[in-house]
C-alpha cells in the first residue's frame, strides 16, 4: 500500500517516490501526496519525472484501494520518479474544501441542518442541506456568520483515531448517510477548532482566514426537505 501523504501534510507540493505497480493504465508508487478524490473534493493533478522525461498526471483515483496514478505514457516499475502536484489548483480546492466545512460547521451550529450533499471545484461549490424552506433573509444570515468564522483564524486540526473512539464524538457524521464503510477501523477526523468537527479524508488550509471571503452566490430547492446553497470564493 502507498503511504499517504497528504493525510498528515495538506501543503507538501512535491516529493520522490518509485513505482511499484502498474494497474489499469496507470502508476502505483510507494508514497503519495496525490489526493485521489472523494468526498466532494476533485483528484489532484501534476506531474511525474524521471530524468528527462515527464509524464502528465491527468487523474488520480482509488482502484481496489491503491492509488493509481494516471499518466500519458508508460512508466516501468521501480522507476524513481520526482512527483509535483498542480499546487495552484489545489491550494485552491483546499480553500474551498475548508469553506464548505466551515459552511457545514454554522448551518450545524445555528439550525442544527444535516448534509444531504455537496461537491466542489477550485473555488467554488455547492452543499444540501435538510431545510424545509429557504429565504433571502436566511441567506444573508448565513453568509454573514461563515465570514465571521473566515475572521475568526480558527486553526485546522486533524487526527488519525480508532473507530470505536471516533464514532464516540457526537455528530461526527455530519451527513444524511454514514458514508464510512464498516471496515474501516481508523477514521481521520478534521476540526476547525471551536466550530467543526468531521470525520474527512480530504485537504484544508491550516487556519479558516486563509479561505478568503465566502460568497452565497446562489441558492435552491431541491425536494421538500432539500436546499442547496452555492458559495464561491474570492
Amino acid at each position: 500500500m502507498s503511504e499517504l501523504l497528504y493525510l498528515t501534510d495538506a501543503y507538501l507540493k512535491e516529493f520522490n517516490a518509485t513505482v511499484t505497480a502498474v494497474s489499469d493504465g496507470g502508476v502505483i508508487l510507494n508514497q503519495t501526496a496525490f489526493y485521489p478524490g472523494g468526498g466532494g473534493q476533485p483528484c489532484d493533478v501534476g506531474t511525474l519525472s524521471a530524468g528527462d522525461q515527464t509524464w502528465n498526471v491527468t487523474k488520480v483515483k482509488k482502484v481496489n484501494g491503491q492509488v493509481v496514478h494516471f499518466v500519458d505514457g508508460e512508466i516501468g516499475v521501480e522507476t524513481a520518479v520526482s512527483a509535483k502536484l498542480d499546487w495552484n489548483r489545489r491550494y485552491q480546492l483546499m480553500r474551498t474544501h475548508t469553506a464548505m466545512h466551515i459552511l457545514c460547521g454554522v448551518v450545524w451550529r445555528d439550525y442544527g441542518a444535516q448534509v444531504t450533499g455537496g461537491n466542489m471545484d477550485p473555488l467554488k461549490g455547492r452543499m444540501d442541506f435538510e431545510f424545509e424552506s429557504m429565504r433571502q433573509e436566511l441567506v444573508a444570515e448565513i453568509e454573514t456568520a461563515v465570514n465571521v468564522e473566515v475572521e475568526a483564524g480558527r486553526k485546522t486540526a486533524v487526527q488519525i483515531l480508532p473507530r470505536e473512539e471516533a464514532f464516540a464524538i457526537p455528530d461526527l457524521i455530519r451527513t444524511k448517510i454514514n458514508l464510512l464503510p464498516a471496515g474501516i477501523t481508523e477514521i481521520r477526523t478534521v476540526e476547525l477548532v471551536g466550530l467543526d468537527l468531521q470525520a474527512d479524508g480530504g485537504t484544508h488550509v491550516n487556519n479558516t482566514s486563509e479561505v478568503g471571503r465566502m460568497r452565497i452566490v446562489n441558492y435552491k430547492s431541491k425536494g421538500r426537505l432539500n436546499k442547496r446553497i452555492y458559495v464561491e470564493l474570492d
